[in-house]
C-alpha cells in the first residue's frame, strides 16, 4: 500500500501528463533520428517506425535511468521538500503539465523544439514557484552543467559529422573510382557503428543488465567483439551480394539472396536484359533535385545505364535521366514541381479510398478504416510532401520556411548513385543507433518527474538515491513509441530535405555525428538536446557542399527560435500553475483556521 494515499490522485495525473508528454517526444523527436533516412529516401515511413520502435522502447528501457535521475534530482534542491515531500509531488506534476502542453502545441505548429529544454524549464519554473531561486541548482553539478551541453552539443556533433563526411567525401565519393573504394570502406563504418551501439549498452551499465561491475578488459571485448562480428558479417554475406548488383549490374538478384553470402561469388555471368523491360538495380537517390553544376565524373549518368533508369513514371514526369545532366536552373525547378505532383496525393487518396470502399458495419470495412486511421501516419512519401503540390507546401509557416528549396537544393553536389546506395545500408545502422541513443536519453524528460511522483507517494520519502522502477521505463518507451507511429511524421516533413539536401552518404555523417554526441553525454548523465546535435551535424555537413546557400537558414532560425522560447515558456506555465495552487486561499474556512 502507498505511503501516501491521499495523494492517489497527483500520482493518477501524474500518469496522464507523463504519458502525454512521453508522446510528444515520440512524435517532436522522432525527426531528430529518422527525417535524414527518411529524406534520403534510404527508409520509408513504415521501415522507419518499425526500426524507431524497436530502438526507442529498447534504449528507454535498457538505458535510460542514470539520465533519468539527473532530470529527478540535479535541477532543484530535492532536501528542500524533506519536510513535506507532497509538494515535490505536486512540483514534478505540474512541470509535466507545463512541459507536456508546450510540447503539444509545438508538435502540432511543426516546430522541432527540445524535450529537454521543455522539461528543465518546466522543473525550474516549480523550484521558483514553490522555494524561490535559491532552491534551484544553478551550478555546474546542475542546471549550469545542463546549459553548457546545450551550447556545446551542437559544435560537437557538427564536428563529428564534418569529420566522417570530408572522409568519405574526399577518400570515396569523389574519386574516379568511387564504387569500389566505397565497397572497401564501408566495413570501417559497419565496424565503428556496431562499436558505438554497443557501446551505449556496455560501457553505459544499464542498470537492468547488471553490468555496472563490468572491468574495462570486458567492456573492451565486448564491443570490439561485436564490431568484428559485425564486419564479418558484411565480408561474408553482404559484400558479395553489393558487389554482384553494382558492379556487375546484376538485374535478376532479389534481396532475399543476400542469405547466399560465398555462394554470389560463383553466380554465372549476368542475362542480357529483354527487350522491352526496364530493370532497375538501384533507385535514383536524387531525383527531383536536379544540379546543373554536378560533375558527370562524380555521378552515374542515369541514362546512360539502362540498369539505374528512374521508372516509367519518372520518366512520364520528363526528368528520367536528370541526375548529372547540364540543365539550366529553371529545368531543375521544373523537374522538381513535376517530381513532386501527383504521386503522393494519389497515393493517399487511393489508400483512404480503399479503406472506405466497403460498408462501415461488414468485416472488411471495420479493418481498412482501423488500417487506414492507424497506419495513415505512414504511408507517405515525406520527401514529395516536404517540397509540397506543384513544388508549394503547403501551410503559412511551411511556405515561408520551405520556399525556394529547388535554389538551395541546386547548391549540394550529386555523387554517383551506386555509391550512395551502400550508404544506405549504414543509414540504417546509424539511425537505429542514433535511435536507441534518443530513448535512452529523451525518455527521462518524462519519466524522471514521473519517477519522484511515485517513489514520494510510494515511500513518504524524498530520496534521491532511489533507483528507477523499471515499469516506469517500460512506460516511458511504450508512450514514445506510440508518438512516433500516430504524429512523427509531422516533424519528419519540416526537416530533412527542407534544412538542406540530403543523400545516403550525407544522412550517414549527420546521424553518426548526432549518435556519438548523444551517447557522450548519456554516459555523462547529461540531459542534452538531441535537437541540438542532429540540427548541429546537419549545418556541418551541409556546409561541406562548399557554400552557405546550401542551407535553409529560415528553417535554422526556426528552430533556433523554438530552442529560445521553450524553456521560459514551460518554465512560465509550470511556475504559474505551482504557485496558483500553493497559495490558493482554502474557501469556507475561517481565517483562523488557514
Amino acid at each position: 500500500m502507498a505511503a501516501l494515499p491521499m495523494f492517489d490522485y497527483i500520482f493518477a495525473f501524474g500518469l496522464i501528463f507523463a504519458f502525454l508528454d512521453a508522446w510528444n517526444i515520440g512524435a517532436n523527436d522522432v525527426a531528430n533520428s529518422f527525417a535524414t533516412s527518411v529524406s534520403s529516401r534510404s527508409l520509408t515511413m513504415k521501415q522507419a517506425m518499425l526500426i524507431a520502435t524497436v530502438c526507442e522502447f529498447g534504449g528507454a528501457v535498457l538505458a535510460g535511468s542514470r539520465v533519468a535521475d539527473t532530470i529527478r534530482n540535479k535541477v532543484i534542491s530535492v532536501s528542500a521538500f524533506n519536510d513535506n515531500p507532497s509538494v515535490l509531488m505536486l512540483g514534478m506534476l505540474c512541470a509535466l503539465v507545463g512541459s507536456s502542453l508546450w510540447l503539444t502545441v509545438s508538435t502540432k505548429i511543426g516546430l522541432p523544439v527540445s524535450t529537454t529544454h521543455s522539461i528543465v524549464g518546466g522543473i525550474i519554473g516549480v523550484g521558483v514557484a514553490a522555494i524561490g531561486s535559491d532552491g534551484v541548482q544553478w551550478g555546474w553539478s546542475g542546471v549550469s552543467q545542463i546549459f553548457a551541453a546545450w551550447f556545446i552539443a551542437p559544435g560537437i556533433a557538427g564536428a563529428f559529422a564534418v569529420i566522417v563526411f570530408l572522409i568519405t567525401k574526399y577518400g570515396v565519393l569523389e574519386r574516379k573510382d568511387p564504387l569500389r573504394r566505397g565497397l572497401w570502406m564501408i566495413p570501417v563504418y559497419f565496424g565503428v557503428t556496431a562499436a558505438v551501439l554497443t557501446m551505449v549498452i556496455v560501457w553505459k551499465g544499464a542498470a537492468s543488465l547488471d553490468l555496472d561491475d563490468w572491468t574495462a578488459g570486458q567492456i573492451l571485448g565486448c564491443v570490439f567483439g561485436v564490431a568484428g562480428g559485425v564486419v564479418a558479417l558484411y565480408a561474408i554475406f553482404l559484400l558479395p551480394f553489393l558487389y554482384r548488383r553494382l558492379v556487375f549490374d546484376d538485374w535478376t538478384l532479389k534481396n532475399w539472396e543476400v542469405l547466399k553470402g560465398p555462394m554470389l561469388w560463383r553466380r554465372g555471368p549476368v542475362p542480357e536484359v529483354p527487350e522491352g523491360v526496364r530493370q532497375q538495380v538501384v533507385q535514383d537517390y536524387y531525383r527531383g533535385h536536379v544540379n546543373p553544376h554536378t560533375n558527370p565524373i562524380l555521378a552515374n549518368e542515369i541514362s546512360a545505364d539502362p540498369n539505374t533508369q528512374n521508372s516509367s513514371v519518372e520518366k512520364d514526369q520528363g526528368i528520367a535521366g536528370a541526375t548529372g545532366s547540364q540543365s539550366s536552373s529553371s529545368s531543375a525547378h521544373q523537374a522538381e514541381a513535376q517530381q513532386n505532383t501527383s504521386p503522393v496525393l494519389s497515393q493517399q487518396e487511393a489508400f483512404r479510398a480503399k479503406a472506405f470502399k466497403d460498408p462501415a458495419l461488414s468485416a472488411q470495412g471495420m479493418y481498412a478504416r482501423a488500417k487506414y486511421y492507424l497506419l495513415r501516419g505512414v504511408e507517405r512519401d515525406v520527401v514529395a510532401e516536404q517540397v509540397g503540390t506543384n513544388g508549394k507546401p503547403k501551410g503559412f509557416a511551411a511556405s515561408f520556411l520551405a520556399k525556394d528549396l529547388s535554389k538551395m537544393h541546386e547548391h549540394v553536389p550529386h555523387y554517383d548513385n551506386k555509391t550512395e546506395h551502400l550508404y544506405s545500408f549504414l543509414q540504417v545502422m546509424t539511425a537505429a543507433t542514433a535511435s536507441f541513443a534518443h530513448g535512452a536519453n529523451d525518455v527521462s524528460n518524462a519519466i524522471g518527474p514521473l519517477s519522484a511522483i511515485y517513489l514520494i507517494w510510494n515511500t513518504g520519502e524524498t530520496s534521491s538515491k532511489s533507483p528507477v522502477p523499471i515499469w516506469i521505463l517500460v512506460f516511458g518507451g511504450a508512450a514514445i513509441s506510440i508518438g512516433l507511429w500516430t504524429y512523427g511524421y509531422n516533424l519528419i516533413i519540416n526537416l530533412g530535405n527542407r534544412l538542406t539536401l540530403h543523400s545516403p552518404s550525407r544522412g550517414f555523417s549527420m546521424e553518426l555525428g548526432a549518435a556519438l554526441t548523444v551517447i557522450l553525454a548519456t554516459r555523462l548523465g547529461l540531459p542534452i538536446s538531441t535537437t541540438q546535435c542532429i540540427t548541429g551535424a546537419t549545418v556541418g555537413v551541409g556546409l561541406c557542399s562548399g557554400t552557405w546557400r546550401a542551407i535553409n537558414w529560415r528553417m535554422i532560425g526556426w528552430i533556433y527560435m523554438g530552442w529560445i522560447i521553450t524553456l521560459p515558456v514551460a518554465g512560465i506555465i509550470s511556475g504559474g500553475l505551482m504557485g496558483i495552487i500553493i497559495n490558493a486561499p482554502r474557501w469556507g474556512l475561517q481565517p483562523s483556521e488557514i
